[in-house]
């Protein structure tokens, strides 16, 4: 990290007399105390738990300075920053560091897809420069400066995931991280019970370019009808890719379990992606559109997509120690990416049966029901042999299934009924079958996913 304690209190107008102290180079920034280093910056957060209590332990530890809000006086002899708001102080930092630091910083965001997409343009661009991308979910206003404070200081191009619940929330990271390049995946229905609409989600996530650079790049999905008309009045160069009638074209030349490949329009190349599903390669798409626009070579750019790693627990496929396939895709969970995965899932060839687990998509509003009865025009006897059906939402698509699927081949638990649906799926399946598990992050069906290992 390239920060002294002083520049730092200037960056953040701390109001204390701090220049008591010497100045010093800070070695990095946390706000968990656990994982503090020597000589790192302190930043209490307050929440369920006062990071101010946590001080004695980030002093055993060795930090270096600590930022302070709290009324109770800080340590004596620890170089301190006095601020009124500490979480604003580290997005003021970050700001700051941004500035000097001066990397180009691209945003993703979505209703489904942006980590995996910021995955694969991370792998993409680090073929030609030092890349940094948000690590695990910080994307949020915590998150996010996080991030960027640990950037390393050779950061070239910092990729950005942003997520939200509500309305301004991603304008606020926008205006914080000035990105030159953002994307949105696609509009789902996650946190429509907080935005109204699929319109309303379309507009929360159109707040990315509310600090995009005049001369920056926005990347939009070609099938997303919300999207294009909010474009309008947009100075900023706009790209849509997708599978018809896009800037970014793509064409399937093969899906497989474990892989796709793909053509995309004016070009002889071959992309893999070693991922299943169209909606990957959509967001292979973007990933190659950002590739574009910061000029590399169509070699490259199919290098890097054919390594990348993919964050755990996205669309990832895991097999127990008797051969049962199991595709893991429990992070999350709304019913456009479900509908999504099942489709490819229906497709994948399989020795066995294949199997669907479902839980509940949470935060969609009063529509939930409907919105959870609408999955069964995505599950067909003659493709998936047999539903298991997790939580009180996926009690409405466990009704509109019963007069498709035989009372045998459906099977409905509710939340306190994990143990049972673990042990059903221990009964029903068995080796070379295959089965998807796919709920929001809420319903835990990553202990399942575990159980199911172990068979």
């Amino acid at each position: 990290m390239k920060l002294t304690f002083w520049e730092a209190a200037e960056a953040i107008k701390a109001t204390n007399d701090w220049k008591q102290w010497p100045d010093f180079d800070l070695t990095g920034i946390e706000f968990d105390s656990r994982l503090i280093q020597s000589n790192n910056l302190f930043v209490p957060l307050k929440g369920e738990n006062d990071g101010h209590s946590f001080i004695e332990s980030a002093i055993e530890k060795g930090v270096g300075a600590t930022l302070w809000s709290a009324t109770k006086a800080a340590p004596e002899k620890l170089p301190t920053l006095q601020v009124s708001d500490t979480l604003k102080a580290m997005q003021d930092l970050a700001v700051y560091y941004l500035k000097k630091m001066k990397p180009t910083v691209i945003a993703i965001t979505g209703s489904n897809g942006k980590t995996t997409t910021k995955d694969m343009t991370e792998a993409v661009l680090a073929q030609q420069f030092k890349t940094y991308k948000t690590q695990g979910n910080y994307n949020n206003d915590i998150g996010l400066p996080y991030t960027i404070l640990h950037m390393p200081d050779e950061t070239e191009k910092l990729i950005l995931e942003m997520g939200m619940d509500h309305a301004n929330e991603i304008d606020f990271l926008s205006r914080l991280a000035q990105p030159d390049v953002a994307a949105i995946t696609m509009i789902g229905e996650a946190h429509i019970e907080n935005l109204g609409s699929r319109a309303g989600i379309a507009k929360a996530k159109m707040e990315i370019t509310a600090g995009l650079a005049k001369s920056g790049l926005l990347i939009i999905p070609a099938d997303e009808p919300l999207l294009l008309p909010l474009t309008k009045e947009l100075p900023q160069a706009i790209k849509t890719f997708g599978l018809v009638q896009a800037d970014c074209m793509a064409e399937i030349i093969e899906a497989q379990k474990e892989f796709t490949s793909f053509k995309i329009s004016g070009s002889n190349t071959l992309f893999t992606i070693p991922v299943l599903g169209e909606y990957n390669v959509g967001n292979a798409l973007i990933a190659i559109s950002i590739g574009q626009w910061f000029e590399l070579s169509e070699e490259k750019i199919k290098i890097g997509l054919a390594d990348f790693k993919l964050t755990k627990n996205r669309t990832e496929w895991l097999k127990s120690s008797t051969g049962i396939e199991i595709l893991s895709d429990v992070y999350n969970a709304n019913p456009t990416a479900m509908n999504l995965v099942l489709d490819s899932f229906s497709q994948m060839p399989t020795q066995g049966k294949r199997v669907a687990v479902l839980g509940d998509m949470l935060e969609l509003g009063p529509d939930s029901a409907s919105m959870h009865a609408s999955v069964s025009e995505h599950l067909k006897p003659t493709e998936i042999d047999e539903v298991v059906l997790y939580g009180s939402e996926m009690q409405a698509l466990y009704d509109s299934l019963t007069t498709k699927y035989e009372k045998k081949y459906l099977h409905y638990f509710k939340k306190t009924e994990k143990a049972a649906l673990t042990d059903t799926l221990k009964e029903i399946l068995e080796p070379k079958d295959m089965v998807i598990l796919k709920a929001s992050n809420g319903m835990g069906l990553n202990e399942v996913v575990t159980k199911l290992l172990e068979i």
